[in-house]
């Protein structure tokens, strides 16, 4: 749909917002699912979280949400469902809740998979984590 000629110049937010909606082909509905499996996920995160359970809450098949979403913000529903853990986490570590308690109520199943994925995202084990932001609190 092209854009109607201005009377006035358009300010540069005015020409990005334009430039970006001719850039991306997303169709309107789209933005609504990918938010509600997003909303989803920030509501859930302590479950077990499938693909298929995220797809489905979007309305697309997989293959469609991953690349959808991917396009939206950047990264798979996986990692960002990583990262809200993650960030979690890191909350419950600082207030001194275990290392093994804090895994589980983050939604990990096993404290190794939780301690890699932790140590990926912030460079340091749960532990040293805990350690150095207690040390902070004292």
């Amino acid at each position: 749909m092209p854009f109607p000629m201005p009377s006035k110049p358009k300010t540069f937010y005015e020409m990005e917002l334009e430039r970006v909606y001719q850039k991306t082909s997303f169709r309107p509905e789209h933005y609504l699912q990918i938010r509600q499996s997003k909303a989803f996920m920030k509501k859930y995160h302590t479950e077990r979280i499938e693909l298929n359970d995220l797809a489905a809450v979007a309305f697309m098949s997989k293959f469609h949400y991953v690349r959808t979403f991917q396009r939206m913000y950047g990264l798979t529903p996986r990692h960002y469902l990583r990262d809200l853990r993650i960030a979690k986490a890191k909350t419950l570590l600082r207030q001194g809740i275990s290392i093994t308690q804090t895994c589980f109520d983050v939604g990990y199943e096993s404290l190794p998979t939780f301690s890699t994925a932790f140590k990926k995202c912030t460079g340091l084990t749960p532990r040293a984590y805990q350690k150095r932001h207690q040390s902070n609190l004292e």
